[in-house]
């Protein structure tokens, strides 16, 4: 008895797409960016937004294809909408991205004509007439999100609140601005410093990357406190205005930390945030200054990026304030900069405290030399770091001199 051997079938075109997609839509995004977009633009700028676009509307246009059916504009729209509106938001030149857009769809008909077999054409140009329609729908949903951005009046509210922020930060007066943003003013706020630690962006992408990183904020400051957050960010540090109000309710520091987590991923830096709560409208200014002092005191001190209240940074604080005192202190530290190596023993017995062993061993040194050095110190600035009161100064002293040199080296 014969047994037939079972004739393979093979796969139709739309289904080997399907099943090479990922690597497929990789390939179109590259080739888009490649043709267009600046060069000093961060790698991943795209890539979180847009490749998951390509992936997810290109498989069902594919599976629509596969399907016999057509694939609306309406359909188009709920996939691509979104992103081209937050382009528009960004002010991406509509030029630039009509152009990307055409060079991925390039890159997907050389996709499609090497899968294609001989005897596959006619299936081939069904699939090329629905995609060149996918071309049309995809860019006329650019188009209208483009118009609708440029003439929504949420434009308009959005720079009133940017508007309504910087008054209440420079003491102004902000009722006709707080009418024009839509805006309840609150008696009390809490002042949200956010600084980002990163040299100053320049090159062509600059502005595009600025504006994505408001927009980044806004919408995550508005998640965070349910209704529409006044701030001044300007893509590399800001003040937000929090309302205190019964309505919103006073938000936990936990929440806080969160948005600095959250935003450190979604930028890429490490993010500051320095929080101070229950302010007046009155005492604003202000509060913004010394906010923005945390968060420069943290950067200043290597901290790791994160929210910082008052209590984080008390002692750096209050060593920064300038008068008499803050100067004589910062000379006590002066006899020991030619003696680098008395540095880092004062600053391994400040870390380590009575534990000698563990300090010395820290710096590589036997015990005895370590407290040779302690000796040192105390000849040379008077204070003895053995001696509980004159070692606090001794910390001071080197905290002061420790900012001043960081700051001195960023200016």
């Amino acid at each position: 008895m014969l047994v037939e051997k079972p004739v393979s079938v093979r796969p139709a075109l739309t289904a080997r797409m399907l099943a090479r997609w990922p690597q497929i839509s990789e390939r179109m995004l590259a080739e888009g960016l490649g043709a267009t977009t600046p060069a000093d633009l961060p790698a991943d700028h795209f890539t979180a937004e847009v490749l998951p676009t390509i992936l997810t509307c290109g498989r069902a246009v594919l599976e629509a294809i596969a399907a016999g059916r057509d694939f609306s504009q309406a359909e188009v729209a709920v996939f691509v909408g979104p992103v081209a509106e937050r382009h528009a938001e960004d002010r991406l030149p509509l030029r630039m991205l009509i152009a990307a857009i055409h060079a991925s769809a390039k890159s997907l008909l050389a996709e499609a004509s090497e899968l294609v077999e001989p005897d596959e054409m006619d299936e081939f140009l069904v699939a090329f007439g629905r995609l060149l329609d996918l071309l049309r729908d995809i860019n006329l949903t650019v188009v209208e999100a483009y118009t609708e951005v440029e003439r929504s009046i949420y434009h308009a509210e959005r720079e009133a609140r940017r508007e309504l922020c910087s008054a209440l930060v420079r003491g102004l007066p902000a009722e006709e601005l707080a009418a024009r943003a839509d805006t309840v003013l609150a008696d009390h706020y809490t002042v949200l410093a956010i600084h980002l630690n990163e040299p100053s962006l320049t090159g062509s992408a600059a502005n595009l990357v600025a504006r994505r990183r408001i927009r980044v904020l806004q919408h995550a400051l508005d998640d965070l406190t349910g209704t529409t957050t006044p701030a001044t960010f300007d893509g590399k540090s800001g003040i937000a205005l929090v309302s205190d109000s019964s309505e919103t309710g006073t938000l936990e520091a936990q929440q806080f930390d969160r948005l600095a987590a959250r935003l450190s991923e979604q930028f890429g830096v490490t993010v500051y945030l320095a929080e101070l709560p229950g302010i007046s409208r009155a005492d604003i200014p202000a509060a913004a200054e010394d906010a923005t002092e945390l968060t420069e005191l943290a950067r200043l001190r290597g901290k790791p990026g994160g929210c910082y209240r008052l209590d984080d940074l008390l002692l750096e604080y209050q060593l920064t304030r300038p008068g008499p005192a803050r100067a004589r202190l910062a000379q006590r530290v002066i006899p020991l900069l030619a003696s680098p190596h008395l540095l880092d023993a004062l600053e391994a017995h400040l870390h380590y405290g009575a534990d000698r062993k563990t300090a010395s061993r820290r710096l590589h040194v036997h015990p005895n030399t370590f407290t040779y050095r302690l000796h040192r110190i105390a000849e040379l600035t008077g204070l003895d770091p053995t001696v509980p009161r004159e070692s606090r100064m001794l910390a001071a002293a080197l905290t002061v001199h420790r900012l001043d040199s960081v700051r001195r080296a960023m200016d």
